[in-house]
C-alpha cells in the first residue's frame, strides 16, 4: 500500500451538515434553529452562567468559590512522637517509616513536625522539617538530613 492510496475507514467521515439551502434538503426555512426566539438569531446566546435573571448558581453556593492551587505539594507528616520508638543512633529514612508503619505510602515526600518530645539521638532523613523539630532532634543529639526532591518540580 502507497501513500496516495491511504483512505479513512469507510463510515468514520461525515458530510458536514449544510443548513439553509432550501426546504428539499430538509433544512431550509428555520435551518434546524427552531421558531424566533434569542437562540434562534445569530450571536443570539446568553453568557455561561446566566440563569434567566435568577441568582446564578456559584452566587447560591458560598463554599465552592476560591480556586485550587494547582502547584500544592502534599506531605506526608511524622511527627516526633512516633520517632521515640527507634532505638538511640538509628538512621531513620522514609522507607524505614513505611517498614514500620508510621507512613502509608512513600508516594509523598515526608515532612517531620515537633509535636511530642524525642529523647534518643537519631539520624533523621526527610523531605522537610519544621523549625520546631529540626531543634528538638538536634538538642537530643541527633542530626538532621534533607533529602533533596520534596520541593516540588
Amino acid at each position: 500500500m502507497l501513500a496516495h492510496e491511504l483512505r479513512p475507514p469507510k463510515g468514520s467521515k461525515h458530510a458536514r451538515k449544510r443548513v439553509g439551502r432550501g426546504n428539499a434538503s430538509g433544512h431550509g426555512t428555520y435551518s434546524g434553529r427552531g421558531v424566533k426566539g434569542q437562540k434562534s438569531r445569530s450571536g443570539g446566546k446568553p453568557k455561561l452562567g446566566f440563569e434567566g435573571g435568577q441568582t446564578k448558581l456559584i452566587k447560591r453556593l458560598p463554599r465552592r468559590r476560591g480556586f485550587t492551587n494547582i502547584f500544592r505539594k502534599e506531605y506526608s507528616a511524622v511527627n516526633l512522637r512516633d520517632l521515640e520508638r527507634f532505638e538511640s543512633g538509628t538512621e531513620v529514612t522514609p522507607e524505614l517509616l513505611k517498614e514500620s508503619r508510621i507512613l502509608r505510602t512513600l508516594r509523598r515526600p515526608v515532612k517531620v513536625l515537633a509535636t511530642g518530645e524525642l529523647t534518643k539521638p537519631l539520624t533523621v532523613k526527610a523531605h522537610k522539617f519544621s523549625m520546631t523539630a529540626k531543634a528538638k532532634i538536634e538538642a537530643a543529639g541527633g542530626t538532621v538530613q534533607e533529602i533533596g526532591d520534596g520541593d516540588g518540580g
